[in-house]
């Protein structure tokens, strides 16, 4: 028998890591054997368990099944430091390189353990051992001579949690994905949580830090559905710090401020336009002959909508390309790596990202941000928040409703908290 001791620390029965990790050795032909288990009494009492896990097959199937533990949030106890690897050509990486989670994580190095910056799920850890700093990069931005991290001695794995206070929004919404939930109460949490990081937000601004605030991830159902008015609604009221969208979410907003009409629907009636299905392109023609919406905003042309309040209350937005895209819009990114990259960088510093009504946006959002960063997708088709957190975006909560009276609701709620904090100062 092969065997190696593993620990388990924290909320591990609430955050189903304990199970987790027995499912994961039982699937994948291993065995357990609990030797230690200490529960938690109190609701901030952490729990601890030393489990063995066993291998009747190899010592490479031990460590296959360790591997997977690991990154579900199991300790395993080290006396190893991380072991490295050079990069012996650009974007090229040496023989069992270890392939990251989107966790907090660490490396143990010369006894001492480190941080590694901007976690990402499907990136590798490279160490300078000189100034004792590790970071997570993506494949294409590896470089002859970086070390790497292979295998997975002296790397530990810190799951977020879920919330410990009764009633907190993550605590709230934490069981399966369902349509049959009470809607305003979700958006009343949801709201009082995004009220908080807004106010959080404010005072880091007051301090010169730019960090924080709310990142929102929109398809063009939201325009479609009638809550492009909310959404904008939201950007003037300083609830959004960053829009990732896609060329056709700010050429429909675009085209309902010019010609009334998304996909050629009138917005107001919801009845189609003769010769409406032209709008879109009319749209993207006049901002091209602008220059970009920025132009179009300056010139007087576009004089609301999302878009208009980006540019109006300098809010940074990245619209990504992608072969579906008509025109584009002059501001699209269309080198799907550049776009990946700023997406990235929109994305790592906020506290919350809401995603809202687009699938494979939200997918390749939840691929490019640490999992510490607290997620909420709505949608009206529950597969699109399993298929998120199939993914590997577990961290996210789901909201299955139709999108326009999602915003509207919530620009009331945030309305409402605004006026009630308002009159108590």
């Amino acid at each position: 028998m092969f065997m190696r001791e593993i620990e388990l620390k924290g909320h591990i029965v609430d955050s189903m890591i304990m199970t987790k990790v027995f499912d994961t050795t039982l699937e994948l032909g291993g065995d357990y054997k609990v030797l230690e288990f200490d529960i938690g009494k109190e609701k901030t009492d952490p729990s601890y368990a030393k489990l063995l896990i066993i291998s009747n097959e190899s010592q490479q199937h031990l460590e296959n099944i360790l591997e997977e533990l690991q990154n579900i949030g199991a300790d395993i106890p080290e006396v190893q430091d991380v072991n490295l690897k050079q990069a012996e050509k650009d974007q090229c990486l040496p023989k069992g390189f270890y392939s990251t989670t989107n966790h907090q994580t660490f490396v143990k190095l010369n006894g001492e353990w480190i941080e590694v910056q901007h976690p990402k799920m499907d990136a590798v850890i490279t160490v300078d051992p000189v100034t004792k700093t590790a970071e997570t990069k993506v494949i294409r931005k590896i470089k002859v001579g970086d070390y790497v991290v292979v295998g997975h001695s002296g790397i530990r794995i810190v799951p977020p949690e879920k919330p410990r206070e009764a009633g907190q929004l993550f605590e709230f919404m934490n069981s399966e994905v369902s349509s049959e939930k009470p809607k305003e109460a979700i958006i009343r949490k949801i709201a009082k949580e995004m009220f908080e990081i807004k106010q959080e937000y404010q005072k880091n601004l007051k301090e010169g830090k730019n960090e924080g605030g709310i990142a929102i991830v929109g398809g063009p159902a939201i325009i479609h559905t009638g809550g492009g008015e909310a959404l904008a609604k939201l950007v003037e009221m300083g609830y959004v710090q960053g829009l990732l969208a896609g060329n056709a979410l700010a050429t429909h907003d675009i085209e309902s401020v010019l010609y009334g009409t998304s996909l050629g629907i009138n917005i107001e009636s919801a009845n189609p336009v003769v010769g409406g299905h032209k709008h879109h392109i009319y749209a993207i023609n006049d901002v091209n002959k602008a220059g970009s919406i920025k132009n179009a905003v300056e010139q007087g042309i576009l004089t609301k909508g999302i878009m208009y309040e980006c540019v109006n209350n300098d809010v940074p937005y990245i619209l990504a390309g992608s072969i579906r895209d008509d025109g584009p819009l002059p501001d699209v990114v269309t080198d799907s790596v550049e776009a990946q990259d700023i997406m990235r960088n929109m994305v790592m510093d906020k506290k919350m990202v809401i995603m809202m009504a687009t699938l494979l946006h939200s997918i390749a959002t939840g691929n490019l941000m640490p999992s510490s960063v607290k997620t909420v997708c709505v949608d009206i088709l529950p597969a699109t928040v399993t298929k998120l957190m199939d993914r590997g975006t577990s961290q996210a909560i789901g909201v299955v409703t139709d999108i326009g009276v999602f915003l509207v609701l919530l620009a009331k709620e945030l309305e409402k908290l605004e006026n009630e904090h308002k009159n108590k100062n």
